[in-house]
């Protein structure tokens, strides 16, 4: 399909900067069929059932963002500090090694160090041909703590571009579900969730699992291909364990539906499921991208956050409710001024069943 039809106009000030507080005080655009709906976070109770299934991706946000300077060159080695080197760490490669976008990659080649302060160092071991860059991180200390001493939390570059990073993003952008390490994005339609709202699914007899699928830096690129077929996603890790992938078909099995909280966990929930909708268990790489024309096997709904024009994963939504839905659906959300992106207003998607 051509890309550009998954265009739509939107209005700078409906980018938010801050999440709602508290975070189900945000508002939830229902699209049930072609029917759409006003309401509230916290109303979710009331547009489930009973038996239904709420499956979140607990991958922890890590500090992926780094920003240094060029060591010793491999033609210079008794160069000093050279040109300011930024790094977004988007996958993990081995125990000290990640794949990285870096902004300036021209100034590095492969060899050389980079310093990020903090006793932080990395070296360039390879560039890969989608241009993400392989980095090497010196030292016997975890890489995780390597990070927390240099690295800052890696914000969607709609929401950095307008205001620095600062201390309320290190709780805000991390759900309550967070406990895998291992994202450089948050799964941020769950970012709306409290105990108070938990409480209340429990309550209404609507259940909950986790999985884990670690976001990528790769969410936020640009498709700059002009037609889907010519887009390549970037592959994210993933894993169901047996106990959640039997819980979830025995849900099914008894008439509940199963529902994602964010497209992170449904395209790890549609990588793991077989054309007759049961849902293995999985541990691997995952570089589905749905578009329209996609048949969904392991889901009945999906909340997710307002999406970016022209991105995969509005493609994703016009899959599973219709273009032409969706076009009609984000146009009253800004006519009705919904907040979108990361730290915006949520939509609860229900596809009319397939007869």
């Amino acid at each position: 399909m051509r890309v550009e039809l998954f265009d739509f106009e939107l209005p700078t000030d409906r980018i938010a900067l801050r999440p709602a507080r508290p975070r189900d005080a945000a508002r939830m655009l229902c699209v049930a069929g072609e029917a759409i709906g006003d309401y509230m976070v916290r109303d979710l109770p009331s547009l489930l059932r009973a038996g239904d299934v709420l499956v979140f991706n607990d991958t922890r946000v890590i500090p992926a963002q780094l920003e240094g300077r060029r060591g010793r060159s491999v033609d210079s080695p008794q160069s000093g500090l050279g040109p300011k080197i930024g790094a977004t760490l988007h996958k993990r490669a081995g125990p000290r090694e990640w794949w990285a976008f870096v902004r300036n990659a021209r100034r590095v080649r492969v060899g050389d160090a980079i310093d990020f302060g903090h006793g932080v160092t990395a070296s360039l071991v390879e560039k890969g041909d989608d241009g993400a860059l392989l980095l090497s991180f010196h030292g016997d200390e975890p890489v995780e703590l390597l990070l927390d001493r240099a690295g800052s939390m890696p914000l969607p570059p709609y929401i950095a571009s307008k205001r620095a990073t600062d201390e309320a993003d290190a709780q805000d952008y991390q759900t309550m579900f967070a406990d895998q390490p291992g994202a450089v994005a948050a799964p941020t339609a769950a970012l709306h969730f409290t105990p108070a709202l938990l409480g209340a699914l429990d309550a209404a007899g609507i259940a909950r699992v986790t999985l884990t699928l670690h976001v990528g830096a790769g969410t936020f690129l640009p498709v700059k291909a002009d037609d889907t077929n010519d887009h390549r996603m970037h592959a994210e890790w993933g894993r169901i364990d047996p106990a959640t992938a039997d819980r979830l078909n025995t849900a099914r099995a008894n008439g509940g539906r199963i529902i994602a909280v964010g497209t992170t966990s449904l395209r790890l929930l549609e990588s793991a499921c077989g054309e007759d909708g049961l849902v293995h268990p999985f541990e691997g790489d995952t570089a589905i991208f749905i578009t329209p024309g996609y048949r969904f096997n392991a889901i009945d709904g999906l909340m997710t956050n307002f999406h970016l024009p022209k991105s995969t994963l509005f493609m994703l939504v016009s899959a599973l409710m219709g273009l032409d839905t969706m076009q009609a659906a984000y146009a009253h959300a800004i006519a009705q001024g919904y907040r979108f992106y990361s730290y915006g207003d949520s939509s609860l998607l229900l596809p009319q069943p397939a007869k």
